[in-house]
């Protein structure tokens, strides 16, 4: 199969698709690798890497849509890149489809195979693709915060860990998965108080035994919610429900109950946000401000760190990415139920029900294509 990697064209995206250790596993595995000239400049990868390894470079991302069976990338494709997808051509990457109605369309009506990194699972139910990510993210969102906290910046001018008899910043993070514990561990470290809040009793349980007590646990009532951000310096928002549309789970009436000047970090942005005031910013023009209110809404958060970021997903795709160029996607997607979760888009039909339910669509079971 001939695999493809063009270069990530969103704003501030320096992350690729393809490192070159996993051309080199593709190539090994008698594929071909074409990759865009510059495509891995961001993440410190030289066009030599990939042609060290067997990989061709090609000028343009058109000739890489135009000849890959396989295209492989890291964010969600860009209208110019959505019109030259087509029938019979399998797209695997980030797609988060259940905000952004006219990407869904646009797959729709391009024919695609679309298997969206976020919804593939594992045996054990997690999200093995996105856990990378969410992990880069979660430790990110806190240092983030702490330069939006910055008066420069907007911010309340509260340093995080505080000083010698100034107590240090309250931090309240709202989810405690992968992203909420990844955020909760380094604002803690930071000397910040904080607490995680989650409606899952025995992830609080694990969380308490497991950081003996690095930070506070409550669960995720929304009177506890909203007595908590009356007090935070910092909120930030780590909850998903994989596929499906983030819930808002603060207000903009409840902003004015914050302290001016607080920040609000939205990992949940990627998935439309869990805060009624976020909106989508790059990492060019990270902050807003609503009702006194610093939003950090960078949706591709990750990408401020590309190579470290570029390397975990690498690690994490690279064998979803050979069952697919070995296999095809029917037969690796048979094989994996995990890896068949991930399907969204085929030949115009949606086949992930919560994106579905988020756009009013209707979306058919993967399984019944894959019996056709």
């Amino acid at each position: 199969m001939l695999i493809g990697c063009p270069k990530e064209i969103k704003p501030q995206e320096f992350r690729v698709g393809l490192t070159p250790a996993a051309a080199r596993e593709a190539t090994a595995h008698g594929h071909e690798v074409i990759v865009e000239t510059g495509a891995g400049l961001g993440s410190g990868f030289e066009d030599e890497a990939y042609q060290a390894v067997g990989a061709k470079i090609v000028e343009t991302a058109a000739e890489v849509f135009a000849r890959a069976d396989l295209v492989v990338k890291v964010k969600e494709p860009q209208a110019v890149e959505r019109a030259q997808l087509h029938r019979g051509q399998i797209l695997f990457t980030y797609l988060h489809l259940a905000p952004d109605p006219d990407q869904t369309r646009d797959l729709l009506d391009s024919g695609v195979t679309a298997i969206a990194y976020e919804t593939v699972t594992d045996a054990a139910g997690t999200l093995p693709l996105l856990a990378p990510m969410s992990e880069v993210a979660g430790r990110l969102a806190p240092q983030v915060g702490a330069w939006a906290l910055q008066k420069a910046n907007g911010g309340r001018g509260v340093l995080m860990g505080g000083v010698p008899g100034v107590g240090p910043a309250e931090v309240v993070v709202i989810g405690g998965g992968v992203v909420g514990t990844q955020a909760a561990r380094i604002a803690a470290g930071m000397g910040a108080d904080v607490t995680v809040l989650d409606r899952s009793l025995p992830r609080l349980r694990y969380l308490d035994d497991v950081y003996r007590g690095a930070f506070k646990t409550r669960y995720a009532s929304a009177d506890a919610t909203a007595q908590l951000i009356t007090s935070a310096d910092m909120v930030i928002g780590a909850v998903l429900i994989p596929g499906a549309a983030a819930p808002k789970l603060v207000t903009r009436a409840q902003l004015s109950t914050m302290k001016p000047g607080a920040v609000i970090v939205d990992v949940a942005i990627d998935q439309g946000g869990c805060f009624e005031t976020s909106k989508a910013t790059t990492h060019e023009n990270p902050i807003y401000e609503v009702d006194g209110i610093v939003h950090y809404c960078v949706a591709n958060m990750p990408g401020a760190v590309a190579r470290s970021s570029t390397i975990a997903l690498g690690n994490a795709t690279m064998p979803y990415l050979i069952a697919l160029a070995t296999k095809g996607w029917k037969q690796a997607c048979l094989d994996d139920a995990g890896l068949r979760a991930g399907l969204n888009t085929h030949e115009g039909q949606l086949t992930n029900r919560a994106v579905g339910q988020a756009l009013g669509l209707s979306a058919i079971d993967p399984a019944a294509i894959l019996r056709a």
